[in-house]
């Protein structure tokens, strides 16, 4: 049952799937938080891995850069690996400015800038969504573990480099916490396939202030979002 962009076989992949989105940060979780962790793809140096987390059986899996990547992951894991969950945990920049470097975010809903749900041919604008018991399954062990977390609307965009010196100004006046480059195409594809999904986000860097993670940081440095996501996982 291969894909080309997945060599894993039918079984070799749980239900329930964390993905981040750096190859070699999926590399870390699987080692560091696994047990028993086996590799199941490395189709493009895209890595995944099933092993265990205190005896429940979960994957981990890479999605790359932006929503086309995350795209065909995560259409193919709900759609041809039977997937039920993807929690992604991720990177993302700050925009408001009670946003703090290293905060932890759970996106509870999405605007875009990206075309992506044109695809679903809806009479309106389909809006992007956490489903609601896995946000709220996070949130009440955020305050179990004594994690400190907001909650709100994120921006998805494709645009990495924005040209547009006054657009980001624009988003944080609406409330908009922080910016970042998938979560609302995984949302879609969710509710495409009638599975459940959550981004839980940490705060690299933030686009009015000079401040960010280094990238060694954000490769290893996202402990205690791995830990609230794998956690969130038990309960499921």
């Amino acid at each position: 049952m291969a894909t080309p962009h997945n060599n894993a076989n039918p079984g070799d992949i749980a239900k329930i799937v964390i993905m981040p989105g750096d190859p070699l940060r999926a590399k870390f979780i699987a080692e560091n938080f696994l047990e028993g962790a086996e590799m199941f793809t490395d189709v493009r140096n895209v890595y995944g891995y099933t092993g265990t987390y205190k005896g429940k059986q979960i994957s981990v899996m890479a999605h790359g850069m932006g929503m086309p990547s995350i795209g065909i992951y995560a259409y193919e894991l709900f759609n041809m690996y039977d997937v039920d969950v993807i929690i992604r945990v991720g990177s993302t920049g700050g925009l408001k400015d009670e946003v703090q470097v290293k905060d932890i975010i759970l996106a509870q809903g999405c605007s875009t800038d990206s075309n992506f749900a044109d695809q679903y041919e809806m009479p309106g604008i389909l809006a992007p969504i956490a489903d609601f018991g896995l946000l709220n399954k996070a949130y009440n062990k955020a305050q179990e573990l004594g994690i400190n977390v907001r909650v709100g609307n994120v921006l998805t965009s494709n645009h990495f480099y924005n040209g547009f010196t006054n657009a980001y100004e624009r988003w944080r006046s609406m409330g908009v916490l922080c910016t970042e480059m998938e979560s609302a195409a995984l949302y879609y594809l969710a509710a495409q396939a009638n599975k459940r999904a959550l981004s839980i986000l940490t705060v690299s860097d933030h686009l009015f202030r000079d401040e960010e993670m280094s990238a060694k940081e954000r490769e290893q440095g996202f402990t205690e979002m791995i830990n609230l996501a794998l956690e969130t996982a038990l309960e499921i």
